[in-house]
């Protein structure tokens, strides 16, 4: 754990020593303050809650979060610093959930700066805030998940374009891969158990339950799974590549 903390601190420093953090928590907010009061009609609905504020979130970071992954490996490869750190009494494990827990902390500053919209909305009427509560739990789970993803895109390239493009791909084939058009696209074919995996891939599905104040485990445990998994195939990927 003592290897892991001392990766978080480097890498979260240095989001901070170029303006990349900067540029992603001023975007992130000016679009999430956008979304939620034009195009989510926060006022004209009347109503005392932050669902004009969640919809948009998995949209957010469809773009957003590989823009903060693409680096976390694609550049440490492109430079060969990646045989530096290598010779560090670290390993892979140490490395790939440090540069991890610093990007998720990134994001999750960005969030948590959204508390204006929560006060807002507070001020206007009485929410339910153990629901709002539950609803960037959910967002910071699903960031999680993306930006692992995004981890493991950043490990197969040493072109940070080249890891964006394939981290916007995949994130947005998990995102959508339980709506019905992407499903009936597999039923006509495949058979209804590979159906029901596919459909059970989609952080869309999992994030709007968890963003509606229901806390089911298994939504959890999808988002925790999916981090856990996409971590460790970016462990594999580095460790094939690493001499390349």
């Amino acid at each position: 754990m003592r290897n892991i903390g001392i990766i978080f601190r480097r890498e979260l420093g240095a989001y901070f020593v170029t303006p990349l953090a900067y540029v992603f928590i001023v975007i992130f907010l000016v679009l999430a303050a956008w979304f939620t009061f034009y195009l989510g009609g926060f006022f004209e609905r009347g109503q005392a809650d932050l669902e004009p504020f969640f919809i948009f979130h998995p949209w957010l970071y469809l773009f957003l979060i590989p823009a903060i992954s693409m680096r976390l490996w694609s550049d440490e490869r492109r430079s060969g610093s990646i045989e530096l750190l290598m010779t560090q009494p670290i390993t892979l494990w140490h490395a790939v959930a440090g540069k991890f827990l610093a990007a998720w902390a990134c994001a999750a500053l960005a969030l948590a700066l959204t508390f204006p919209i929560w006060i807002t909305v507070n001020y206007l009427g009485h929410p339910d805030n153990g629901a709002i509560v539950t609803g960037y739990l959910g967002s910071l789970l699903m960031a999680g998940g993306l930006l692992a993803v995004g981890s493991c895109m950043s490990a197969l390239t040493r072109n940070a374009v080249v890891a964006f493009i394939l981290g916007v791909a995949a994130c947005f084939a998990l995102l959508l891969a339980g709506l019905p058009m992407v499903l009936d696209a597999f039923r006509g074919w495949a058979p209804s158990g590979i159906v029901d995996a596919v459909a059970s891939l989609s952080f869309l599905t999992h994030f709007e339950t968890i963003a509606k104040g229901v806390i089911d485990l298994r939504d959890v445990l999808f988002f925790v799974v999916t981090m856990g998994c996409f971590l460790a195939a970016s462990v594999v990927l580095l460790d094939l590549h690493k001499s390349d």
